[in-house]
């Protein structure tokens, strides 16, 4: 038998490398061809949202300490800060008011007291008395022209006027004994109304036994009516009389329709008064 020369091995060898090849390839192919197209995949477009609107301010119902109080805060600010006033300035005008005022919070006034919110109580005649008087002030108060105010310009201040409580303050020592007195700033804060030429005072006597009276927790101002306009102006005005270093005073325009005396400790009305009047304008 004739061995295979050493050529016809490596033929033989080449040849079955090339035939696995084609048996490789014939194989990818056809395995290829057979095999199921992927679904084409379709880009999720996710859209941005829709921005909402910045809801609308609404406006106060009623208007009491805590508005006033934070109107008059607004337009301090814009005054020292040189920036316009707020637009509630004049989107007040024409609103509801129902602001209480407590007075005779440390008890009875002494007699002969001056004071334009004061009480006191005669055991013997049994009497409770309660005087309410307006503050007057002129155009030039509140750096009008004369011609742009009416003759009369009253009102009333707001005590503690850092604070939205319409309650009497707490009482109490506030500061370490033995140090000096605190003098505290003039007022800076008022309600008035700019219309009319009279000068009214709301006096009251009731008539209370020793056993039925309590004014633990002083008395209550009433006022009602509506936000008016300062005259050339919006609702609030506030001025410097003695420089940029003073804190802003300012007056809320109010235009009344009726006031109420209250014992703040029962609830009890003591008197009411109409005093309408015309109002400067509305929104």
């Amino acid at each position: 038998m004739q061995e295979p020369s050493v050529r016809a091995s490596r033929l033989a060898i080449a040849g079955g490398v090339v035939a696995t090849i084609a048996i490789g390839a014939a194989g990818f192919f056809l395995g290829r061809a057979t095999y199921p197209r992927p679904e084409p995949i379709t880009p999720v477009v996710i859209a941005a949202p829709t921005p909402e609107p910045s809801p609308t301010p609404v406006l106060p119902t009623i208007w009491g300490r805590t508005e006033i109080v934070g109107l008059a805060a607004s337009a301090s600010d814009a005054l020292a800060s040189g920036a316009p006033l707020p637009a509630l300035a004049n989107e007040a005008v024409g609103q509801r008011l129902d602001l209480v005022i407590p007075f005779g919070c440390a008890g009875a006034a002494e007699e002969g007291s001056q004071a334009p919110l004061r009480w006191r109580y005669d055991e013997q005649d049994r009497a409770l008395r309660v005087h309410v008087a307006p503050t007057r002030w002129s155009a030039s108060d509140w750096a009008l022209d004369k011609d742009q105010a009416a003759a009369s310009i009253e009102g009333f201040w707001i005590p503690r006027p850092w604070s939205t409580s319409d309650a009497c303050p707490r009482r109490g020592q506030a500061v370490a004994s033995g140090t000096a007195a605190i003098l505290l700033p003039g007022q800076t804060l008022a309600v008035a109304q700019f219309t009319g030429d009279d000068e009214r005072v709301f006096d009251t006597v009731q008539r209370v036994t020793p056993d039925e009276f309590d004014v633990s927790k002083g008395l209550r101002l009433r006022l009602r009516g509506r936000i008016d306009r300062v005259p050339g102006g919006s609702a609030v005005r506030c001025v410097q009389p003695a420089g940029s270093e003073q804190r802003p005073i300012c007056v809320i325009a109010i235009s009344l329709d009726e006031v109420l005396i209250e014992n703040a400790a029962t609830n009890a009305v003591l008197a009411t008064w109409s005093v309408s009047r015309p109002r400067q304008g509305a929104n």
